[in-house]
């Protein structure tokens, strides 16, 4: 764009080109003489008759002058004024091309963007599926993995169970056979010195038969029973969570499990199940040597005294009935204690957590575990019925193959068993 002095001066060399072209033309006038101060001098002024008729005769050369110096003046506006309004639209006519460039810019950055989440969520799905089916195989080949040490563990429980009864058939045989011929000995010579040796024969074998029993009593699990869960410490942070295979709406039920505790104080939790509002609706515990049931509250419980031996295997069942109140509690296959009017009418409720070897209560912060009611020491068999069973079903879990009966709502060796905080399972 030309600047508005040059334009103004090229507009006043053309007109004085004209203007020369013009005196040159016209050899009748003048020239006439500019002075300093801009003044034209011409001829004298004109009388008042060639005032009057100075309208009709024609314009002289400085008025053609003026004249075209008004009208390059005026094109000289107009062509200012169009420089002017020619950016104006060119700026609105880029505005506008901005703004569709960024509306279209705008679109293909949302569709780009869609395309690209959608290809990072296809790719994400197909991780998850990628990483679901690695998790099952890998399940799975655990599965088979704790299958195949499970049945180890089976094979070798069913043998040492068969050296154990044939070493006793074998240490009975001999016990026999030596009183045998210690009572020939004596009926053929009556030498009384052989009773005394064959009753210190029986006496040692006697001995060596307790050791065996005591051996096999810690080192060996339950008959029928390939796996336990060691609780190594009592400690607020070991405990095992049972997953019930249905749910915990009860109006009776009947609880049975082995145990092995290392000590028990003065409550020392075998199970419980609680809810958020009740943390007692279920518990099964210690007492030093006695075994108590509770159901409801603590409040509602019942005791069977001098029935827990620390080290040594026993099994306790509890049932109990809503119908009547009716609680019993059976330690080694024989009723120990019964009681009427426990937690009558009460039903325990669904959605708790059920758990082995603490109680989850208000004791800590958040709800935790107390540390002085934890359990150590070994359980397994675990079973729950949402009934009662009958005095002959509770003996034969006692005797037997005693983990080959499994419970509706919970079943040992079905039931999903998870320990933590350092309890494990072993055989």
């Amino acid at each position: 764009m030309l600047p508005r002095e040059l334009l103004s001066l090229l507009t006043l060399l053309c007109a004085f080109r004209v203007s020369g072209s013009v005196v040159d033309e016209d050899d009748d006038y003048e020239l006439m003489y500019v002075n300093l101060d801009n003044e034209i001098e011409g001829p004298a002024p004109a009388t008042e008759e060639a005032a009057s008729c100075d309208c009709q005769r024609e314009h002289s050369k400085w008025d053609k002058l003026f004249i075209m110096l008004e009208n390059s003046q005026m094109k000289e506006n107009m062509m200012l004024q169009a420089l002017d309004e020619l950016p104006r639209l060119e700026l609105q006519a880029l505005r506008a091309e901005l703004s569709q460039l960024a509306t279209t810019l705008a679109g293909t950055v949302a569709t780009v963007t869609s395309r690209v989440a959608s290809q990072v969520e296809q790719a994400l799905l197909r991780s998850r599926d990628q990483a679901e089916e690695a998790r099952r195989l890998q399940e799975s080949e655990q599965g088979k993995v704790l299958e195949h040490v499970l049945q180890l563990s089976h094979n070798v429980s069913a043998r040492l169970g068969w050296l154990e009864s044939a070493w006793r058939r074998r240490a009975e045989e001999q016990a026999q056979q030596t009183a045998l011929q210690q009572d020939r000995q004596h009926g053929s010579t009556g030498d009384s010195p052989g009773l005394s040796s064959l009753w210190k024969e029986l006496q040692q074998t006697r001995a060596e038969l307790r050791v065996s029993q005591q051996w096999a009593a810690q080192h060996l699990l339950p008959a029928g029973c390939e796996t336990a869960i060691l609780f190594p410490m009592r400690s607020r942070k070991i405990f095992g969570s049972v997953h019930p295979t249905s749910g915990m709406t009860l109006s009776s039920f009947t609880a049975c499990i082995w145990l092995k505790v290392t000590e028990a104080l003065d409550k020392t939790i075998v199970f419980s199940y609680g809810t958020r509002f009740n943390p007692y609706e279920i518990q099964l515990y210690l007492s030093r040597a006695s075994a108590v049931l509770a159901v409801g509250s603590a409040q509602h419980k019942l005791a069977a005294p001098n029935v827990v031996v620390p080290g040594k295997w026993l099994h306790l069942c509890g049932s109990w009935s809503s119908e009547n109140g009716s609680a019993s509690l059976w330690a080694q296959g024989e009723l120990a204690a019964s009681a009427w009017h426990v937690a009558g009418a009460h039903t325990i409720p669904d959605g708790g957590i059920l758990q082995l070897g603490q109680e989850k209560n208000g004791c800590c912060v958040g709800g935790g575990f107390d540390e002085a009611l934890a359990f150590s020491g070994k359980l397994t068999g675990f079973n729950l019925w949402d009934r009662v069973l009958s005095p002959a079903e509770v003996t034969a879990q006692s005797t037997g193959d005693t983990c080959g009966t499994r419970g509706n709502v919970v079943g040992w060796g079905v039931t999903e068993v998870l320990p933590y905080g350092g309890a494990q399972y072993v055989s």
